[in-house]
């Protein structure tokens, strides 16, 4: 069971978000404590951006015109229960095969043995969605009943038409996981920043709520 502050359901200050250090393996993460969402997709989707521009910072996560520099589990706080999480990205990585699956298998053993983590946000490029590393996590997630929400980021390079046809076709693939979510998404127009917030403002707060009356029960003998 995650940590949870007592009477703490205030959406989280995304602003405030602040690095805490980058881990090359589980083993070297942050304490598995309180709630944290963790934000997954290949190393061209632009996970960095989507950061970035969620916490109204342009430093805050590391943007490259080289695919491939998240190259460990980079943790950002946004208060002492809370975290994002910026996980290595794949896909179009330069580097030897043998640091692929060394990242893969740190990936792993993240997304299984993390339990404070809460949720996935999956960024997609909405021009190439639903790749295999893309189909791959969904259906883990899902198998796990771990909640899983869809960026098609860089929406702002197709039409208005054209976007809304691939997020159709994305819902529609998605239909018979109830725990995923899509949505449009592109950083620099600022195109759908208030829908993730609200995504992440419901895991995060639903999780404490969760928590709070699980502990509530336990207490009770209820559980």
């Amino acid at each position: 069971m995650a940590d949870s502050p007592e009477n703490t359901l205030a959406a989280p200050d995304y602003k405030a978000a602040s690095y805490i250090k980058s881990s090359p393996t589980l083993a070297l993460c942050p304490p598995d404590q309180g709630l944290e969402v963790a934000f997954a997709g290949r190393s061209n989707a632009g996970k960095s951006s989507a950061l970035n521009a969620l916490t109204d910072s342009s430093k805050l996560a590391r943007t490259s015109k080289t695919p491939g520099r998240t190259q460990m589990l980079n943790f950002f706080g946004l208060d002492q229960y809370r975290r994002l999480v910026d996980l290595p990205g794949y896909g179009y990585a330069k580097v030897p095969e043998a640091m692929k699956i060394k990242w893969q298998k740190h990936l792993d053993e993240y997304l299984s043995g993390r339990q404070s983590l809460c949720g996935i946000v999956l960024l997609m490029d909405i021009r190439h969605p639903l790749k295999e590393f893309d189909l791959t996590l969904l259906n883990w997630a899902n198998s796990c009943q771990l909640p899983a929400h869809i960026l098609l980021t860089k929406a702002d390079k197709l039409k208005y038409g054209a976007a809304q046809k691939v997020l159709m076709a994305v819902r529609q693939h998605c239909k018979a996981m109830p725990s995923v979510s899509v949505q449009c998404f592109s950083a620099p127009k600022g195109t759908g920043i208030t829908d993730l917030t609200r995504q992440l403002n419901l895991w995060f707060g639903a999780a404490f709520e969760r928590d709070d009356v699980s502990a509530d029960q336990e207490a009770s003998g209820e559980a």
